[in-house]
């Protein structure tokens, strides 16, 4: 009887046990396959007038256009200056060395990369223009996210 006790309580733990650990792994899946587009601005430590522009312009057009998405995560938005060591693995990534804009497409954990550096230097001080270029970009791979 004893035994049989034993037997159970051993049963009943590693079935929670193994329960948990499959709750987790599911977390873990849902998190690396999240969809969503990051928005990644690059820059070195001094900045000429348009390398500002383009970010206070891409920053403009994620508020304006794209509040909801920022503010739940499906849209993201990093500055990131190439110049400080910390960052050196992800602009090494992006072959970004200064001044760049990109997009990073998840899509069920596969990345595609849309660089966004020549439209962010041809409209970048001309906010209408360039907002809506990059509103454009954005929207264009905003339904792949949905389908």
């Amino acid at each position: 009887m004893k035994q049989f006790r034993i037997f159970t309580l051993l049963t009943i733990s590693i079935l929670l046990l193994s329960s948990y650990g499959n709750a987790q792994n599911n977390q873990l899946k849902t998190k690396k396959s999240k969809n969503k587009i990051e928005v990644l601005g690059f820059h070195s430590t001094h900045r000429c007038m348009t390398c500002n522009a383009i970010e206070k312009n891409t920053k403009y057009t994620l508020d304006k256009y794209f509040a909801k998405e920022l503010q739940s995560g499906i849209i993201t938005f990093q500055s990131i200056n190439v110049d400080e060591k910390k960052n050196y693995p992800i602009a090494e990534k992006f072959e970004a060395s200064g001044t760049s804009l990109f997009l990073n497409v998840i899509i069920n954990g596969k990345e595609d990369i849309h660089n966004l550096t020549n439209l962010a230097f041809a409209k970048g001080k001309d906010k209408v223009s360039f907002s809506s270029a990059l509103k454009k970009e954005i929207d264009l791979q905003l339904h792949k996210l949905n389908n």
